[in-house]
């Protein structure tokens, strides 16, 4: 019988404590791909947001032949020329088990050879590691592990027992936890939030108003500093690609206009040290807040891809891919800006009536180059905003945030309701242009 969540943190916690030094998160590595004479096949899960629409050039570009499965029947990717063929999913957080046989559906049909998550999918889609044939191969760590990353307490416990140094985080329910917010600053989130969703600052006096007494919520102590994220490709602990950005323009709290930060060693150096630790494999991600002092200070854990992929080289980060086992060290494309201009200009729009803002906001758009143009694949730029109308609907009509909008129907903890399952479609293939096939 699968565990709960709660039944599931409460393991973490308990292998956490129990193992010294921290666990190791390095499955076995597969041997690479073979594709017996053909050109490789590989399934992306998600194909919404850019850092699909970048991942399928490269591969595309390679050799590869590219598929992307999606919940939305219209998403970026459906416009590129680099995908040959794109369907239509139920969604992993309301039917997951529907979801998951409509993925293996996909891979047996189309003589997948390797699956590559995207986002925060990755995390329902790693549940298909036992349950795949053998000439496929997935990129990404087995479930257990993903999760233990994913909650951001214990992703805390595990840097600690690393030796690397974490701000102080309780539990909401801890009897630490009035201490912790009434000494300092802090700030309150749900241990499986993404994109800042319910993210609360709070101040020593707010304790006894805001805070809720349990366990799916922590209190952290809160860092003042210059916010930075990163993106890693490690191999059995080794980093093979790394790259610390920071946001320019941000859509709520997810930045689409980044620059690459070059002047930060000691993030790289945490980054490294962690991905060591725990013999770490796949793309890895962090978000940090680096003090006055210049140490970093990991604020949450990402064990999937981001927006720092428009950063790195596609043909290194394609060969990292599919040649896993003796990929060498991946370089970084030219220039230091990167951004979604549709998403970029709006944020300009937005703040119209505040001038300095606005103008802060297009020096940036200016100075940045967009993630989506291509003159060799040029549909997904005129089409980004019509084919993101399942976003965009949210966003308009149901006050959502961008980052919420685009991630709540492949949010983690999956729902459990039998009437989902049972009524969800079934998948439904389309052609990387729109028409059924």
């Amino acid at each position: 019988m699968a565990r709960t969540q709660h039944e599931a943190n409460e393991h973490h916690l308990r292998r956490i404590a129990e193992k010294d030094p921290v666990c190791p998160m390095h499955p076995k590595l597969e041997t690479d791909v073979v594709s017996h004479g053909k050109s490789l096949t590989v399934l992306l899960t998600l194909g919404r947001l850019p850092k699909a629409l970048e991942l399928a050039r490269a591969l595309a570009a390679a050799g590869c032949r590219v598929l992307v499965a999606d919940p939305f029947a219209f998403h970026l990717c459906r416009a590129s020329n680099a995908v040959a063929k794109s369907f239509k999913t139920p969604s992993p957080h309301s039917c997951q088990e529907h979801y998951l046989s409509c993925l293996l559906d996909i891979v047996v049909r189309e003589d997948v050879d390797l699956i590559l998550p995207v986002s925060e999918e990755a995390l329902h889609v790693s549940l298909l590691k036992n349950r795949l044939p053998d000439r496929t191969r997935l990129f990404a760590l087995p479930n257990e592990d993903l999760q233990a990353l994913h909650d951001k307490y214990i992703f805390i416990q595990i840097a600690e027992k690393a030796g690397l140094k974490v701000p102080e985080t309780r539990l909401a329910s801890d009897a630490q936890a009035p201490r912790l917010a009434g000494s300092c600053d802090t700030v309150l989130k749900p241990r499986l939030g993404c994109s800042g969703q319910e993210l609360r600052m709070l101040s020593p006096d707010s304790l006894a108003k805001e805070v809720p007494g349990n366990s799916e919520t922590i209190i952290q102590k809160r860092i003042f500093g210059r916010e930075v994220s990163t993106l890693s490709l490690c191999r059995d602990g080794e980093v093979l690609a790394h790259v610390t950005y920071e946001g320019l323009v941000f859509a709520g709290t997810v930045s689409v206009c980044f620059q690459r930060v070059d002047d930060l060693q000691q993030v790289k150096r945490w980054v490294a040290d962690f991905a060591k630790s725990c013999r770490y494999s796949y793309f890895l991600a962090f978000d940090f807040i680096v003090d006055e002092d210049g140490t970093p200070w990991p604020l949450e854990c990402n064990p999937r891809l981001t927006s720092g992929i428009h950063f790195l080289c596609p043909e290194d980060i394609a060969d990292a891919i599919t040649n896993f086992e003796g990929a060498t060290e991946v370089g970084t494309k030219p220039g230091d800006r990167f951004q979604e201009a549709h998403t970029t200009l709006l944020q300009v729009y937005g703040n119209i009536f505040r001038p300095q803002k606005a103008l802060r906001h297009l020096r940036a758009m200016l100075s940045a180059r967009d993630v989506l143009w291509s003159l060799a694949d040029p549909a997904p730029f005129p089409l980004m905003t019509p084919y993101s109308w399942p976003v965009l609907k949210q966003v308009m009509f149901r006050g959502r945030t961008f980052g919420e909008a685009a991630t709540r129907d492949i949010a983690w903890p999956p729902q459990r309701t039998d009437r989902s399952e049972a009524s969800s479609p079934a998948v439904k293939p389309v052609s990387a242009h729109g028409s059924c096939s």
